[in-house]
């Protein structure tokens, strides 16, 4: 049960051994029912009393161990991971050295929770092209961003509205049979990640490397020029046979 919270599996098993007992419980009874070893007990209950999650007590000369109700141990967990957002919050950690090597991120919601946060941070470009639906979160922040005087230009496969001077759309043709979902994000042309879908599951490399960049922002602009291109020269290109082949195999 707390070893979501990160309690110790011998923590957990002892509180719900006490919180499941009708009465308090001495340590020879806890470690009857809590399979926590004779050796480990009372270490265990010490460290429980100093986090507040049990009680305990003295009666006819035993020692008697009481859990604290589940709804305030609710109430507990809650108020310490606030504090501990609102702490790291005000941390500030200042880069001292430049980065240059390639890391690797997993997961949708750190990915783009990752993008949030370096368009938080940017303070003169934003060049960013991802689907629709994945850009559509970020278009308040980014509007905010433009609006204080941040270069944003962005590529989306999809169509998108928003009030952004700089904005490219590809909307897809049903002979983009190589069209891949990824998205790119590169803030200040010095940090960059892009990430795509691997075996149904979102990977990214995020550097801050300037090969790297500046290869990803060529990129970006490689893109934004066949989108452009496409959506200019769109009924010459796709009746030319050679040309659309040519075209839909790439991956914007």
């Amino acid at each position: 049960m707390l070893q979501e919270f990160g309690y110790s599996q011998y923590e957990s098993q002892v509180y719900e051994t006490l919180l499941a007992g009708t009465e308090p419980m001495d340590a020879t009874s806890i470690v009857s029912h809590s399979q926590v070893p004779k050796a480990k007990v009372y270490e265990v209950l010490n460290r429980m009393i100093d986090k507040g999650l049990i009680m305990n007590t003295v009666s006819e000369k035993k020692k008697l161990y009481h859990a604290i109700p589940l709804e305030s141990v609710i109430k507990k967990l809650t108020y310490e991971f606030e504090q501990n957002v609102e702490e790291l919050k005000k941390k500030k950690i200042e880069r001292s050295f430049s980065d240059d090597r390639v890391w690797s991120l997993k997961a949708h919601s750190t990915i783009f929770a990752q993008t949030e946060e370096m368009i938080h941070h940017a303070k003169t470009t934003i060049f960013m092209s991802s689907w629709s639906e994945n850009l559509i979160p970020y278009l308040p922040l980014l509007e905010e961003k433009e609006a204080s005087g941040i270069e944003v230009e962005i590529l989306s496969i999809g169509a998108i509205e928003t009030s952004l001077k700089h904005v490219h759309i590809l909307v897809p043709i049903d002979e983009h049979d190589r069209l891949e979902k990824s998205h790119l994000i590169v803030i200040d042309e010095e940090d960059a990640v892009f990430a795509g879908i691997e075996n149904d599951q979102w990977k990214a490399i995020k550097t801050m490397s300037q090969p790297f960049v500046k290869f990803f922002t060529d990129f970006f602009y490689h893109d934004v020029a066949l989108a452009r291109i496409t959506e200019r020269f769109h009924d010459q290109l796709v009746d030319d046979e050679v040309t659309k082949k040519l075209l839909t195999r790439l991956r914007y």
